[in-house]
């Protein structure tokens, strides 16, 4: 009876994550265009694993996760207006960082609405067009499909607690987020759209999620 029990055990161990009777699997790993840890009204928590693609490689459909820079708002900024963000985790492939956190991510404000006096409300669209990895560049083709509040390193830090909060922010680990962007919505094409009349105010430190449109070859 003991040998048959501990059979069993290995048996039920071994079979973590094989297919269960209607095809689906008890365990895997997400998808790598969609952030690791997170889902759609959350940020990410953790390196992300790029794959279904050629290596070094990031495929069309990777999504990223960035921090704004700078504030920008519809009611202030230009068309053709430059922006700077900086991605928040590691882009990982077999084990190899292909994009470290912290790498630069730039974009360019492609129309701008301010809100106007007869419910009208403001709209920007972001485009994000080029990607730094260590002093080198890579032209990008990306738009924003999701914009996350956050309370800004000073309150992740103190979510996270002080002992290695910096290099857990760094890491991806982020705290003091409050879900899907409040009083705005992304749209198709990059637009960020407010409601109610209002114009679209991203503070700096907004996590904005992009989405790659053409693949990027690294080095």
């Amino acid at each position: 009876m003991r040998v048959t029990a501990a059979l069993l055990a290995i048996g039920l161990l071994t079979c973590a994550g094989c297919a269960t009777m209607d095809g689906t699997t008890t365990t895997g790993t997400p998808p790598g265009n969609t952030p690791v840890g997170t889902t759609g009204t959350t940020g990410p928590s953790g390196p992300v694993e790029v794959d279904r693609a050629g290596r070094g490689e990031l495929p069309v459909g990777q999504q990223i996760d960035v921090r704004l820079q700078d504030r920008l708002s519809s009611d202030t900024a230009q068309p053709e207006q430059r922006f700077q963000t900086t991605t928040l985790v590691n882009l990982e492939q077999d084990g190899r960082v292909l994009v470290p956190a912290g790498s630069t991510v730039r974009g360019v404000v492609s129309s701008v609405e301010s809100a106007g006096r007869v419910d009208r409300s403001g709209r920007m669209t972001l485009a994000f067009d080029q990607l730094a990895i260590n002093g080198r560049e890579y032209p990008i083709r990306a738009l924003a499909t999701q914009a996350f509040e956050s309370g800004g390193i000073r309150e992740e830090a103190g979510t996270i607690g002080a002992a290695g909060a910096v290099g857990a922010i760094v890491g991806g680990i982020i705290g003091g987020l409050s879900g899907a962007l409040i009083g705005a919505a992304v749209g198709g094409g990059g637009v960020i759209a407010a409601t109610e009349g209002k114009d679209v105010v991203l503070p700096a430190g907004t996590i904005i999620r992009i989405r790659l449109d053409t693949p990027v070859q690294l080095r």
